[in-house]
């Protein structure tokens, strides 16, 4: 096991446990690390190349475990996004990290697709459920899709669904708020 004396930052916590993983070995920060991120809540492990272009990304919804434990495993899955071919050794350098905490998400109430836009606020993650499909945004999707309509339109698409499936009146719509800590930059 690998430890370390000071409190790691999240985004600290996932780079350690990625190159552990990297070089198969075990990794668990150390009692203050733990105490810090204590209590369950969900998170999502976002890298990105030193250009800003998207190399991974998942996460968690909802809170099941320690914050830890929840940065810790969505770090390592987000190394095999299935978007992307999986992490290697010598990019993981290259990479920038970034953890965003989730809040608990809650029901966005609308009783018209005119009325569900006008909600929208672009602090918003959106969680799109329809059926057994669902999907979501991080807040800082909507750095890249600014306008409300497309960002339901490709929020729609990733679930598997049409684009109009946001406007269907069985589509339930879910939004919460990240605090985001990025890694500093090297």
């Amino acid at each position: 096991m690998f430890k370390m004396g000071l409190k790691l930052s999240l985004p600290e916590l996932a780079r350690k446990t990625m190159e552990s993983k990297l070089e198969n070995k075990e990794f668990e920060p150390n009692d203050i690390t733990k105490e810090k991120y204590s209590k369950n809540k969900a998170s999502f492990v976002t890298l990105s190349t030193r250009q800003g272009k998207l190399r991974g990304c998942i996460g968690s919804l909802k809170p099941r475990k320690e914050l830890w434990k929840d940065v810790q495993e969505n770090a390592v899955n987000a190394m095999h996004d299935p978007r992307f071919p999986p992490l290697k050794k010598k990019e993981l350098e290259n990479v920038r990290i970034e953890v965003s905490v989730l809040s608990k998400p809650k029901r966005l109430d609308y009783k018209t697709p005119e009325e569900l836009i006008k909600k929208l606020k672009k602090y918003m993650g959106i969680i799109l459920k329809k059926g057994f499909n669902s999907s979501t945004f991080l807040p800082q999707v909507w750095e890249q899709i600014q306008d409300k309509q497309e960002f339901l339109e490709h929020l729609s698409i990733k679930a598997g669904l049409d684009k109009n499936a946001w406007k269907d009146e069985e589509t339930e719509i879910w939004y919460y708020t990240v605090m985001k800590e990025k890694e500093s930059k090297k």
